[in-house]
């Protein structure tokens, strides 16, 4: 058959599967309705996974993956049209309204993870200060998850208080009840306790100090005293502050609850681990970056370290059950914070000049549908000249120097693909920095494939003596290796599967 005759026929199979579509969504939509008047919640996860597997049985193996994404989506698609159909009557929703109050929300993970958590509507509430009682007394909302700089204000608002939320003198969770009457609850003492469970380190009996003395810092200190931990708060001008640590070196836990050290101002931290000899665990609850400068420095120096992205996660899942008056199973907190810090990674390639960094990165973006960055194109753009020029006006050392200062920024941000030169790892800082929020891969090409064009390196020095030198700084900073000696797309899809469950 010729193409034109395929494509004749495969209009035939779209106009078929379309009718049958529309008639599926017509029972899903009846569904929906039949749930509501029943009370049933529309996501039911334990039944859409086991028929993902009975659907899987039904092709060759060449075709299960593509038949478990399709329904995935057709399931995803379902569920918002029965979300839409259901109702009775005049059409009254059935789905709760919750969402984050703060004052400025740029950018929030909440509406990704309470997705995963519940069946409701999610939204980002930004409120000025002077309409926040008009909003919690008049909003259009059910629940509530409080930013800053709302958490101890909206304690004026609640007509009960939950003994955590009383004790601690902070709220982070708004429920509205049957009668209209408004409940304050705090989740962050129970993400923290998740956290240090999570971490596997007992605290009893042991000195913590936590950097801070904020909202956070309290629910993180009930933690820790509960957990028999014996506390001391750091502050900038308390009794114990940044300018005499040395009376606490004996500490063997430090969390820290400041904002320093978060994007944007990652890199900075508040003290030197070195100065502490016993500690034996570090938690920072920020979660962006993923690894605080704090973080970092913990792993280099081999100390047991948790970010606070499981906190996060722990706390929404606690919030969530209050949302929707439902339990959920601790495993979920588990799968949610894997799927955002997948969402959330970096994945940063590394390897020799001319391995094909740039052509598979180029693959991975279209398939993740991700931003790609090559750092040399930007250092090009910062310099206002080609590589080849930078290095013949400036050496090696300079073009060294604008390297870093790209990776520096450029690693700040989450949810990219960064192709980077392939001399980057012979600057022991850059680690860190492509570190903090990323997966590292090692693109591998035999020596005699790889291209010189372009390369001032390349063209000067012998590939082998290169990489002779290169290859174990590629093995310390990488999370992993490719082989790309082959195809560049099988190879961009062999590093999908590694570090996406999800795609």
């Amino acid at each position: 058959m010729n193409r034109d005759s395929l494509r004749i026929k495969i209009d035939e199979i779209d106009a078929q599967l379309v009718e049958l579509f529309v008639k599926r969504m017509d029972v899903a939509g009846a569904i929906g309705k039949v749930k509501f008047e029943q009370g049933i919640p529309i996501y039911d996860k334990d039944r859409e996974e086991a028929k993902i597997e009975s659907l899987r049985a039904l092709v060759d193996e060449q075709y299960k993956d593509y038949v478990e994404q399709l329904y995935r989506q057709i399931f995803e698609l379902s569920r918002t049209y029965q979300k839409e159909c259901t109702g009775v009557g005049n059409g009254i929703a059935c789905r709760k309204r919750c969402g984050l109050l703060g004052e400025k929300l740029a950018h929030s993970y909440s509406p990704f993870i309470h997705k995963e958590f519940g069946d409701y509507e999610y939204r980002l509430y930004e409120v000025e200060p002077g309409k926040l009682r008009y909003f919690i007394e008049n909003g259009d909302w059910d629940g509530l998850n409080v930013t800053i700089p709302y958490k101890r204000d909206v304690v004026t608002f609640c007509d009960s208080l939950t003994p955590i939320a009383k004790a601690l003198g902070s709220v982070n969770v708004l429920v509205r009840n049957g009668d209209g009457t408004i409940t304050g609850d705090n989740t962050d003492a129970y993400g923290f306790e998740k956290l240090l469970e999570k971490t596997g380190v007992s605290v009893a009996g042991k000195k913590a100090l936590v950097l801070g003395n904020g909202g956070a810092s309290a629910s993180v200190r009930e933690v820790l005293k509960n957990a028999g931990a014996k506390v001391t708060v750091i502050s900038r001008n308390g009794e114990n502050n940044y300018n005499n640590l040395e009376l606490n070196a004996d500490a063997e836990v430090i969390v820290n609850t400041t904002p320093v050290g978060m994007y944007p101002d990652n890199g900075e931290k508040l003290l030197d681990l070195k100065n502490f000899p016993k500690c034996g665990l570090v938690v920072d609850i920020i979660y962006n970056p993923a690894r605080t400068a704090l973080i970092l420095q913990a792993e280099e120096l081999g100390i047991p370290c948790a970010g606070g992205l499981y906190m996060l996660v722990a706390q929404a899942k606690r919030a969530a059950e209050l949302f929707s008056g439902q339990p959920i199973d601790d495993s979920e907190t588990d799968r949610v914070e894997k799927l955002l810090g997948e969402e959330m990674e970096n994945i940063i390639l590394i390897g020799m000049p001319g391995c094909g960094k740039s052509t598979v990165a180029g693959l991975l973006g279209i398939f993740a549908e991700k931003d790609v960055i090559e750092i040399d194109r930007l250092i090009e753009k910062k310099a206002g000249m080609s590589i080849p020029e930078i290095f013949e006006s400036r050496g090696e050392a300079g073009f060294r120097k604008l390297e870093s200062e790209v990776i520096a920024e450029v690693s700040k941000l989450s949810d990219k693909i960064i192709s980077t030169g392939g001399g980057c790892v012979t600057v022991p800082s850059n680690y860190g920095l492509l570190h903090q929020n990323g997966k590292i891969v090692w693109i591998k090409r035999d020596i005699e494939k790889l291209s010189r064009e372009g390369r001032p390196l390349s063209q000067k020095n012998d590939l082998a003596d290169m990489y002779a030198v290169r290859r174990p700084l590629y093995e310390m900073f990488a999370d992993f290796e490719a082989d790309n000696n082959g195809d560049a797309e099988e190879t961009a899809r062999s590093i999908m599967k590694k570090v996406w469950s999800n795609k």
